[in-house]
């Protein structure tokens, strides 16, 4: 037999990403002016057309040429999908501010921000338009250079050499750089300087040692640099570097959820379109009419609309900072939701991810469908620009003071402003929420060595559900938040943090054995 003889699984189609959507059109005509939306729309199904015509086939092409180290020779994949995106206004339109604080690619971004707040007169003149121009043959795109062999997240050990670059076909670049001696920490004199790979001045005595080779984002070049004698220009003062380049952390953190969230929703795609078109039961049946199957989508699905109204109202909330619309409870809040969001989309959406990966069986397994790429580079977000661990950290950090009693003020704002007959009917998960609102609040301000990590997870099933909560209108949607209070895994985390807060050195030391044995592993 022929391999094209026999059984074939049936072409199935995805449609626009964007129409077929089952959350973000909604979500976009209820949180923009009727206007805006209009004027927006067209555009969004123009550009979802193009998503399923023509850019995954460049992303596929992407691929299939590995960077060159010999002189950086990307993808020609890689480098159309670069000036599509700068076509289509990313980063661009967020510094159009067309529609105000209504608007908030990752690094790109994050650099234009750092240079429109603290760039030099020359830099805001030459390099800002260039990194939010939609011109491909004139927009820049930037690199961040901060990792250094030590590795973590320890920005303090610069030394200049063989750096975790990320972009390294970038035009430009923000890097911490040290003007005094080494050895004087993250609060020692660090000065930050956009060290440049101009069209005219190409390398800058910028080295490549050698490209990564990752587990995936294979078109993305990260390589092993040292700088030698590179020409860089300061940005603010000295001793400022870590907190100017604050903003580029906080954007690409935001990125980061997008894309965890935005590599769910094609994962789903292909599963709901295959489960379509795939017969089962003697090709009696269709797996869409199989409910045990159906409920496994649903599940899936369940957690991609939850990961995007929870990554829409930070994005909302970031337009409104960069437009300084913002109370000091709302950049509270924006502090404490950008780690969040990042870790918990990740943790999140990968699991999904693998959970729609299964729904096709083996097919799902091979690299055809995509899925194992978008698993491959959606695990990135489980790591760079923060571990879960390190960003739970953070938010342990930002859980203080005033910051507390902002978040509890919003949160119990946002249940009461559910319409009386809502209350009533989500009474059980309504509550569900309060207690998890007062726990977040008693466990940061009682912090244990334990806690961050679960609390992280909670903070994040919790915020999701009060996005949730906040855009329920239809009939359905108070079924999705009501499935996502109660199957999310929120009593789980509620439970995790409360046992992060007892005989926390009991716990410890077993679990110093249980890694290492029973002998403590020796001290540095």
């Amino acid at each position: 037999m022929r391999v094209e003889q026999g059984f074939q699984i049936p072409p199935y189609e995805e449609g626009n990403p964007f129409s077929t959507d089952p959350v973000l059109p909604s979500l976009l005509k209820r949180t923009l002016p009727e206007l805006i939306f209009r004027e927006i729309q067209p555009d969004l199904v123009r550009l979802g057309d193009d998503i399923s015509t023509v850019i995954r086939d460049i992303h596929r092409r992407g691929e299939i040429s590995d960077p060159s180290v010999d002189r950086l020779q990307t993808s020609e994949g890689w480098r159309k999908l670069k000036a599509i995106s700068q076509k289509e206004g990313i980063p661009g339109i967020f510094y159009e501010r067309k529609h105000g604080s209504l608007l908030p690619i990752s690094m790109t971004d994050g650099c234009a921000r750092v240079i429109e707040l603290a760039g030099s007169p020359a830099m805001k003149r030459d390099v800002f338009p260039r990194l939010v121009s939609r011109d491909p043959e004139q927009a820049f795109t930037a690199g961040q250079w901060m990792t250094e062999r030590p590795g973590g997240s320890d920005v303090s050990q610069t030394e200049t050499f063989a750096w975790f670059s990320s972009a390294t076909d970038s035009d430009v670049a923000l890097a911490l750089g040290r003007s005094g001696a080494p050895g004087a920490g993250s609060r020692g004199p660090l000065a930050l300087p956009c060290t440049a790979r101009m069209p005219l001045l190409r390398d800058n005595n910028i080295f490549v040692h050698r490209l990564k080779n990752k587990f995936g984002t294979k078109t993305l070049p990260t390589a092993e640099l040292s700088l030698e004698g590179a020409e860089g220009y300061r940005i603010g003062p000295e001793n400022q570097g870590v907190k100017l380049i604050t903003p580029v952390l906080n954007i690409t953190r935001v990125w980061s959820a997008v894309h965890s969230a935005s590599a769910l929703r094609r994962c789903l795609a292909i599963a709901t379109s295959y489960a379509r078109v795939r017969k089962i039961q003697g090709g009696t049946q269709l797996l869409q009419d199989a409910p045990l199957h159906v409920s496994q989508l649903a599940s899936i699905n369940l957690t991609y609309r939850a990961l995007t109204h929870f990554v829409f109202g930070v994005v909302s909330l970031l337009g409104k900072s960069e437009c300084e619309t913002t109370s000091a409870d709302e950049r509270h809040l924006l502090r404490i939701m950008t780690p969040t969001v990042k870790a918990f989309a990740a943790e999140k959406a990968t699991a999904a991810m693998e959970e729609a990966m299964t729904a096709l069986g083996g097919n799902g397994y091979m690299e055809e469908n995509d899925l194992g790429r978008l698993i491959r580079d959606g695990l990135v977000e489980r790591i760079w620009e923060g571990t879960t661990t390190v960003l739970s950290l953070d938010l342990a950090r930002a859980m203080r003071g005033d910051a507390v009693n902002a978040f509890s003020t919003w949160a119990g704002s946002v249940l009461d402003a559910a319409p009386p007959s809502t209350r009533q009917r989500l009474m059980a998960e309504t509550q569900t929420l309060r207690t998890c609102i007062e726990e977040l609040g008693q466990c940061f301000a009682q912090m244990t060595p334990l806690v961050p990590r679960p609390a992280l997870m909670l903070m994040g099933c919790t915020l999701s559900s009060l996005f949730f909560s906040s855009m329920r209108l239809a009939d359905l949607d108070t079924e999705v938040f009501s499935r996502w209070v109660q199957e999310s895994g929120l009593d789980l985390c509620l439970q995790a943090v409360r046992r992060s807060r007892l005989d926390v050195q009991h716990r410890t030391s077993y679990d110093t054995a249980i890694v290492f044995g029973a002998a403590k592993p020796s001290k540095l």
